[in-house]
């Protein structure tokens, strides 16, 4: 079980997992010693400037900003959060998660390597969360131990080459290359929003891009993306602080646990200044990390693509793209949530018909990873316009497929969690209501079904290689 704890968190750990797989693709190059150490330091430091980013903007602004904004409006409800429900559902199925997890990562190398969905998923946080996922729905499916594992591991495979494989048509236009893969369990939102860019797009061939917005001369500071991003979210912190004390008082409990810094209290404007800049600096962090990173991984990977998975794709976390449109960042994390607050006065009002629903809140979090990610998407198939309409859609999507995961998640025993990215709620919708039809081994051979399938279709219809995108 020690072994077993050690090998979960070095999977879990994504520093340490795309280190590792740098360090293999470098030695099956026979690259010499000190570029195989340099490749291997700079990939890990490029992992975890991008971990450091993404864990200061949470801390620092997204949940402040979520706790103030709820607490502004009088909002009530249940917020999506991935970490949250996996920390239940590890209490009971940790062993099982882990064995998953393994599994699932050898699956998702065997599929790459004999299946034409050549990506290989390398974002192990995410990883763990649909393992505990799928770990939990076939227990109530009536699988136990080995073949549960088995189950779990077969179906966690084929869901981390699915994802990037719905994704990638559009993640060719957001990266101007073929050799790097979204690896972020969002891809049916993401692909969701790039679809409806492209419908809104509709045949112009010339479109208006989020980067090719033309600011005055007064305003060109505009163009950079940290001074940008940091006037907008101090604008949008001075306004929902403002909302939050003119309802509840500088004295209100939350408001001032919320401005109180060591032993002295921040006056509420300055702290809306820097929460606002915060938010600015953690995407500066995550941008450098993201940098760091593409320059390592993709020469490092063309070892494992040319030795071990022909033609493999690395598949990567989803700020991965961020600095590939960065207003589209900006435009589509602000849209998305939009769209959550629509989506929860949609919810409210199904209640009020007698329609009984879970009501979502917008969680920040979500709204920026995920409808930042599914901004630059739509962007890149709808240009301006697309990423607006794209974003804001997505915001709906991934309010109404949590409330809509709830009831399975309720059959769990976990009625006041729910996953907020999208693959999740779908994964979770479609094994959790098929969990309660096929039981037992019949879930087996379900999954065994459906991870040859992708397998059998590459041999009876063999694809042509080096021509093999043009399909895809």
């Amino acid at each position: 079980m020690q072994f077993l704890s050690i090998i979960l968190n070095i999977l879990a750990t994504p520093a340490i997992l795309v280190g590792l797989v740098a360090l293999l693709g470098l030695i099956l190059q026979k690259k010499p010693i000190e570029e195989v150490v340099k490749g291997t330091v700079k990939t890990i430091v490029g992992f975890l400037v991008l971990t450091a980013g993404a864990s200061f903007l949470q801390s620092g602004s997204l949940n402040d900003f979520g706790t103030l904004f709820n607490y502004a409006f009088g909002i009530q409800g249940v917020v999506p959060n991935n970490e949250a429900i996996v920390s239940l559902g590890l209490q009971q199925f940790a062993s099982e998660t882990a064995l998953i997890m393994c599994l699932g990562m050898v699956a998702n190398i065997v599929m790459a390597r004999f299946s034409r969905l050549n990506y290989i998923f390398l974002s192990g946080h995410v990883t763990l969360y649909m393992a505990c996922m799928l770990a939990v729905i076939l227990h109530v499916g009536g699988l136990r131990e080995t073949t549960l594992i088995i189950t779990g591991g077969l179906l966690l495979g084929l869901i981390m080459v699915l994802s990037p494989a719905i994704c990638m048509p559009t993640m060719k236009k957001v990266m101007k290359t073929d050799t790097i893969a979204l690896g972020h369990f969002g891809g049916v939102g993401y692909w969701f929003a790039g679809q409806v860019g492209r419908i809104v797009r509709g045949n112009k061939k010339q479109i208006k891009s989020t980067e090719d917005i033309k600011f005055p001369q007064r305003i060109s500071f505009l163009r950079d993306t940290t001074v940008a991003i940091g006037l907008t979210m101090v604008l949008f912190f001075l306004i929902v602080t403002g909302v939050a004390i003119a309802k509840g008082g500088l004295h209100d409990p939350v408001i001032a646990a919320m401005f109180a810094s060591g032993d002295t209290k921040t006056h509420w404007i300055v702290w809306a200044l820097i929460r606002g800049f915060n938010f600015a600096g953690g995407v500066f962090i995550i941008l450098s990390g993201v940098r760091l990173i593409i320059g390592e991984i993709v020469p490092a990977f063309k070892g494992i693509a040319e030795k071990l998975v022909p033609h493999a794709k690395p598949a990567l976390d989803c700020p991965i793209i961020f600095p590939s449109a960065p207003n589209a960042v900006l435009i589509g994390f602000l849209v998305s949530f939009l769209g959550g607050v629509v989506g929860l006065f949609i919810l409210g009002l199904m209640n009020n018909a007698g329609i009984a629903i879970a009501l979502i809140l917008p969680g920040v979090i979500p709204h920026f990873f995920c409808g930042a990610t599914a901004g630059v998407f739509a962007n890149a198939e709808g240009g301006l316009k697309g990423c607006i309409i794209g974003s804001f859609l997505h915001g709906l999507l991934i309010t109404f497929l949590p409330a809509l995961c709830m009831p399975v998640m309720g059959l769990l025993n976990f009625a006041n969690c729910t996953f907020s990215d999208a693959d999740f709620s779908v994964a979770g919708i479609l094994l959790g209501y098929v969990a309660q039809l096929v039981h037992g081994n019949g879930l087996l051979i379900l999954a065994i079904i459906l991870f040859l399938l992708p397998i059998l279709y590459h041999y009876i219809v063999p694809k042509k290689y080096p021509n093999e995108e043009k399909g895809e």
